[in-house]
C-alpha cells in the first residue's frame, strides 16, 4: 500500500510526539536543550539523504530504548497503530539496530574502551539504513560535544573515527559528511 506526503507527514508527526512524551523532560548533557531537539536534527538531516517514513520514523526513536523507560513493545504497538505492519516492523527493526547494546548497565565488568569495541564491531554489521541515521547521529554529537566538552571530546571524537571507519555501507554523501564532520571537529579542538 502506498501512502502519501500528507499521510506521512500525519505519521511523522504522531511519531514525533511519542518520542516527545517518551524523552519528557529528558535534557541534552551539555547544553541543556530540549533532547527532541536532537532527534529533529537528525531526522531532518536523514531526510536530506534517505527519505523514507521508517528512516524518518526510527531517526525520531533512535534514542528512545536506550533512554527511556519505553520498551520494544511499546515502541511496537504505538508504531503498528500509526503505520502500516511492514513499516511499523522495519521501523521498529532500525531503532533495534541503533540502540546500544554494550552498555555499562549491562556489561558492568567491561570498561569503556572494551564496551566501545564491542559496540563498533556491532555497527559495521547493521543496515545501510542504520547506518546513515546513524551518521546524522554522529554529525549533531560531534558538534555538541566540541562545544561543550572540550576535554572529553578528544576520546570521543576518536571513537566516533574507528566506528566510521567499518560502518562504511549508508548513504555515501552523509558517511563523507561525517567523516569530514568528526575530523573537523577534531582539528578544531587542536587549535
Amino acid at each position: 500500500m502506498q501512502i502519501t506526503t500528507q499521510d506521512q507527514e500525519v505519521i511523522i508527526q504522531q511519531v514525533k510526539e511519542f518520542a516527545t512524551e517518551a524523552h519528557g523532560d529528558q535534557r541534552r548533557k551539555y547544553s541543556g536543550e530540549r533532547y527532541m531537539a536532537h532527534l529533529l536534527r537528525v531526522m531532518n538531516t536523514c531526510y536530506l539523504h534517505l527519505n523514507t517514513l521508517p528512516v524518518l520514523a526510527a531517526a525520531l526513536l533512535h534514542d528512545v530504548l536506550e533512554d527511556t523507560p519505553v520498551t520494544e513493545a511499546d515502541v511496537r504497538k504505538f508504531l503498528h497503530s500509526v503505520m502500516v505492519p511492514e513499516d511499523a516492523e522495519h521501523t521498529l527493526a532500525l531503532v533495534v539496530e541503533l540502540t546500544d547494546e554494550y552498555t555499562k548497565k549491562k556489561f558492568p565488568r567491561l570498561n569503556r574502551t572494551e564496551r566501545k569495541h564491542h559496540e563498533r564491531e556491532r555497527l559495521i554489521s547493521i543496515s545501510p539504513e542504520a547506518q546513515t541515521i546513524k551518521y546524522a547521529d554522529i554529525i549533531d554529537n560531534s558538534v555538541d560535544i566540541v562545544e561543550n566538552d572540550p576535554d572529553f571530546a578528544l576520546i570521543f571524537l576518536n571513537e566516533y573515527i574507528e566506528v566510521l571507519r567499518g560502518m562504511d555501507k549508508g548513504d555515501q554523501v552523509l558517511y563523507r559528511e561525517a567523516l569530514k564532520t568528526v575530523r573537523s571537529c577534531l582539528v578544531n579542538l587542536y587549535s
